[in-house]
């Protein structure tokens, strides 16, 4: 059996998609592993299967993988490849997908660029969750230069960090000791950032369970939270630019966040049994 697959990205945060609506497709961690190494496989960020929706409001379920098969609560990124892909398919410039983390409302736009409603920012330290009772705004975590962070949860937890350079930190040192801090029993995505104007900022990340990425747009939607709460930026609109390129984040008073960036496919291929065994 082969399934076919479309290998998107925004921003360079890049996904293998796989559309399990008709069909179900059981890839288990061990399939996701296999598929993500960039040398045997495709390789990828996330990897991401379109299911039908649990919820009767939703179009459709997405589920999220990463590299190392274990599963993510949120991908701001992955949604808007997902959105624009189901959204042309059905006709539509609004849709609703699902996650494990809740609903999110999605809008296409002409310009080819999609604008997601990734939910309230969770801010409580249960919600993130941290280890024990803390000010969200001043974690206590810390690792090397990295220190006195922001917690945010938007679907997945993130730790945020401003510093003042940061193309300066070695995020291959520091992030992935602060992804495991024992602070963070859910582990974490460990953000560094600098900010460059009155509205915007520049951003790095280490993603939990994938390492440096281009972009991560959960974590662009965290570090803007961060950055309002921090009192760093005018307003409540931020230009986050990644290593990929530019998401433009907005925290409405309701407490949603609203991630607005591009989308891109890159080629379509299919996946064979000298992949994935003979098990699907």
């Amino acid at each position: 059996m082969t399934i076919p697959f479309l290998k998107m990205h925004g921003l360079g945060n890049d996904f293998v998609v796989i559309d399990a609506r008709t069909r179900p497709v059981p890839l288990t961690a061990a399939h996701a592993r296999a598929i993500g190494d960039r040398r045997r496989g495709v390789g990828f960020d996330q990897l991401i299967l379109i299911e039908p929706p649990q919820d009767k409001v939703a179009d459709i379920f997405m589920r999220i993988l990463n590299p190392d098969g274990s599963e993510a609560g949120a991908c701001g990124n992955a949604t808007r490849c997902v959105a624009s892909l189901v959204g042309k398919g059905l006709g539509r410039d609004e849709l609703v997908i699902q996650t494990i983390s809740g609903l999110l409302r999605c809008w296409l736009h002409e310009d080819g660029t999609v604008t997601v409603d990734m939910g309230p920012a969770r801010l409580d330290w249960q919600q993130i969750p941290v280890a024990e009772p803390c000010d969200t705004l001043h974690l206590p975590a810390s690792a090397g230069p990295l220190s006195d962070g922001v917690g945010v949860n938007m679907g997945n937890p993130h730790a945020v960090h401003f510093v003042p350079d940061a193309e300066a930190v070695d995020l291959t040192q520091w992030g992935p000791q602060l992804e495991r801090h024992p602070f963070f029993p859910d582990r974490a995505n460990i953000e560094v950032v600098s900010v460059t104007g009155p509205a915007s900022v520049r951003m790095r990340v280490w993603e939990r369970g994938a390492g440096i990425t281009d972009a991560c747009g959960s974590g662009a939607c965290a570090v803007g939270v961060a950055a309002i709460r921090r009192g760093l930026v005018q307003g409540r609109r931020v230009s986050v630019t990644l290593d990929g390129g530019v998401l433009n984040i907005e925290w409405r008073d309701d407490g949603h966040v609203l991630m607005t960036g591009p989308v891109a496919t890159s080629f379509a291929g299919t996946l064979g049994p000298e992949l994935l065994g003979e098990t699907l």
